[in-house]
């Protein structure tokens, strides 16, 4: 087959707004919100209804997402051409029409590697090298092989799988690892994570796992112990949630003012717990524990909000602050 051949291949393939949406980086809700708002593409309907998009309606999208991300807002991108969207991006951007490159991943699961198996490729878009059992990861290596992701499946994790999987990763030359679980303790996880590795329950629908990789290949993991760092101080000040709120009125979705209500409460209860009296030693502890909580939950809703707003052409607060 020559390069023609493939590209018309590469045209006939569609996908559904949900495979679409993940293969972007996006998530339905927010590629729902830009069609409507910006009917960002001509996406065709199948014969009962549904959106189909190209794999080059796919790469724009996830093109407009990278440059949202890095700040830029969604208004001003939605009409741009690709060779404008591409010129903002530095140009790192394959032709329209260009097949999306599967990520190339080994398996340490036999029961995931089996759900990747049934799962079409299309949608999945995981070029899985090989897989073993749980037990015995080395059954996975072979001389030159290289993945981009080592995909890990443990039912009931604990720390003694860390120097297997690290001794996996290290021969693989892997770029990323992905750890999913069942269940494990907090213990378990930080210490994981303070690997450099991604970790996350096993996900419901097997789409989800592509998101799960790139998030792994980009960086974007939690940092290493964040339970236990000091969270961050408040990137949304009262005046800029209360804009936020007046501004989502006016808007279809009502997510937006919901996110700065919640912000509102939980910045409020962080402060709260400061400043409660303690009657005595451990119940000193015990508000400095909740005031802490508090503040993680509240960086963790900024950071989504943050992203909602950037959807909905909301005002940001300047970088820094």
């Amino acid at each position: 087959m020559n390069e023609n051949d493939n590209a018309s291949a590469s045209a006939d393939i569609t996908y559904r707004s949900g495979a679409a949406a993940r293969l972007a980086g996006l998530s339905v809700e927010t590629l729902r919100v830009w069609e409507r708002r910006y009917e960002l593409s001509d996406a065709r309907r199948s014969p009962h209804g549904q959106r189909l998009y190209t794999a080059a309606q796919v790469q724009r999208l996830g093109l407009l997402k990278q440059l949202v991300d890095q700040g830029h807002p969604i208004g001003q991108l939605a009409h741009l051409s690709m060779d404008e969207l591409r010129a903002l991006g530095g140009g790192h951007v394959p032709r329209d029409g260009a097949p999306i490159r599967p990520i190339d991943v080994v398996v340490v699961g036999l029961g995931l590697a089996r759900r990747i198996a049934a799962t079409p490729h299309e949608t999945l878009l995981l070029n899985v090298l090989t897989s073993c059992s749980r037990f015995e990861p080395a059954d996975c290596i072979r001389p030159g092989l290289k993945a981009d992701v080592l995909l890990v499946e443990l039912a009931e994790l604990d720390e003694r799988a860390i120097p297997m999987i690290e001794a996996a990763a290290s021969t693989l030359h892997a770029a990323a690892v992905v750890v999913l679980y069942r269940f494990s303790s907090s213990a378990t996880i930080r210490a994981l994570r303070a690997q450099g590795w991604l970790v996350a329950r096993v996900p419901s629908e097997m789409g989800e796992l592509v998101p799960l990789c790139r998030q792994a290949l980009e960086g974007q993991h939690l940092t290493p112990r964040l339970a236990d760092a000091m969270p961050a101080g408040p990137r949304f000040d009262e005046d800029m949630l209360a804009h936020i709120t007046a501004a989502s009125n006016k808007l279809a979705c009502e997510c937006p003012r919901h996110m700065a209500e919640l912000l509102l409460m939980v910045g409020s209860f962080e402060r709260y717990s400061a400043q409660c009296a303690s009657r005595n030693t451990a119940d000193a502890q015990l508000h400095q524990d909740l005031g802490h909580a508090a503040g993680q939950a509240r960086v963790i809703l900024e950071a989504a909000l943050e992203r909602l707003a950037r959807a909905e052409g909301l005002p940001l607060p300047p970088p820094g602050v």
